[in-house]
């Protein structure tokens, strides 16, 4: 099984395969719009940029999910990401991440890779420590999607082979994606 074996929903409610995606390199996010994080669009429309000729693709998913941060119709997201931040990568319809609404795309790619840490060094670190052990106080030990801007990094061949949290670096996000490539 690979990341190619799963169909979801574009941001007008058709249906895609990801398989359309074979053979390039993904970053596949969950995002808001009215998040601490969505300042990353501003660097994901840039790694997109830099990269899109050798082939990579970032595939956005918005969340509403984390202190619904993502409010609006998928039309009012990819409106906003255009106008806010120029985005003009893939922005799929909004979904959850975790619970028994989670498409299975989400489910599998917490499947391959677990949660991995907030970065210490990251502002915002611990306040979402703070905010998640609230909700539960053993999330650093279940692969649960933790906050707005998680992303998968998946290889050409459809493999997920890391997974950053929002507070990971972009340089570091960067650097996995060139080796990728």
């Amino acid at each position: 099984m690979s990341v190619y074996d799963f169909k979801v929903m574009d941001g007008h409610e058709q249906e895609v395969s990801l398989e359309k995606y074979a053979g390039n390199v993904l970053l596949i996010i969950n995002s808001a719009t009215q998040c601490g994080f969505t300042p990353q669009y501003d660097e994901l429309q840039d790694l997109y940029e830099k990269y899109a000729g050798e082939g990579f693709y970032v595939l956005d998913f918005p969340c509403n999910q984390f202190g619904h941060q993502a409010p609006g119709t998928n039309e009012e997201i990819a409106s906003f990401c255009d106008s806010g931040f120029g985005v003009n990568f893939p922005i799929f319809s909004k979904i959850e991440v975790n619970g028994e609404g989670a498409i299975p795309l989400f489910k599998y790619l917490k499947s391959q890779k677990g949660f991995a840490g907030f970065d210490p060094e990251h502002v915002l670190s611990s306040k979402l420590d703070e905010i998640i052990s609230e909700i539960d106080p053993d999330y650093k030990n279940n692969a649960e999607i933790k906050w707005n801007f998680t992303k998968f990094l998946v290889d050409r061949s459809g493999n997920v082979v890391e997974r950053f949290e929002p507070t990971e670096d972009m340089a570091v996000v960067e650097e996995k994606i060139k080796e990728l490539l």
